[in-house]
């Protein structure tokens, strides 16, 4: 019989390689019952070990808080860079697209070609004022109330406008990413406009550094189901790519 020490320092082990474990797989791996594994898991985290969360852990704490967002800029940003340059390459002559807002949607619109017929919708002033710069994209300004933290609009106005169009891609960044809760912002009238993006777009793209995932914000966006590919960095772990991808979901890392 394997002793508690023994299975406290397997779940570890198995935590820093994958950064999440799940209840009824630890309870197959190791032979013990669910309320043995859920009594371990709160023993480690009281040691500050893990952080437990719905049928499983995760090495990481799984609530996001609100950031300014230029305290969130200089966070991973070489990592955002990368995501945007990648992102930006998506993007075709004549194409209607909207870009939500914050700073890895703004590495983006940072990364955009100089010279490109596109229409872009997007509720980030940041994200307008860069390609205000480029002569030939055409910029719709989503109007509403302005979220300071995030220097991007929010409310009905916002949505209300969104209702008259209907574009081919939506690039949208988020706060946390979780399997089973799905996309989410720590603002609940961003969450729903960003819904309402979800909605007149053809394709949903995910824009997220690999620190979200696992995480939860306040304000749930949607389930996974209803995106269609991700771009992050190399600090996924394995196990969320083998999730998205089982899901249907493309997954790009950079």
């Amino acid at each position: 019989m394997i002793s508690q020490t023994e299975r406290h320092q397997f779940i570890l082990n198995k935590l820093s390689k994958e950064s999440f474990v799940n209840v009824l797989e630890l309870c197959k791996e190791l032979d013990v019952s669910s309320v043995t594994i859920r009594k371990d898991l709160k023993l480690l985290e009281d040691k500050s070990l893990l952080f437990r969360t719905h049928g499983g852990a995760t090495i990481n704490n799984p609530y996001t808080i609100d950031r300014p967002v230029n305290e969130k800029e200089k966070l991973q940003s070489n990592e955002k860079m990368r995501i945007g340059a990648t992102a930006a390459q998506l993007i075709t002559d004549n194409d209607s697209i909207i870009i939500a807002s914050g700073t890895t949607v703004l590495a983006l619109a940072k990364n955009m070609p100089q010279k490109m017929n596109v229409t872009v919708i997007t509720a980030s002033l940041p994200v307008a004022t860069e390609l205000n710069k480029h002569a030939d994209i055409e910029i719709m300004q989503l109007g509403g109330i302005i979220r300071k933290s995030s220097s991007s609009v929010t409310g009905p106005y916002a949505q209300k406008i969104l209702t008259d169009f209907f574009c081919s891609k939506l690039f949208l960044g988020v706060d946390g990413i979780d399997l089973e809760f799905g996309l989410t912002t720590t603002s609940v009238m961003e969450a729903h406009l960003n819904r309402q993006m979800i909605d007149v777009s053809q394709k949903v793209i995910v824009l997220s550094d690999s620190t979200k995932f696992g995480k939860r914000g306040f304000g749930r966006i949607c389930g996974l189901e209803e995106v269609d590919r991700v771009i992050t960095d190399k600090g996924i772990s394995e196990h969320f790519v083998n999730q998205l991808e089982s899901r249907g979901i493309e997954v790009t890392i950079v």
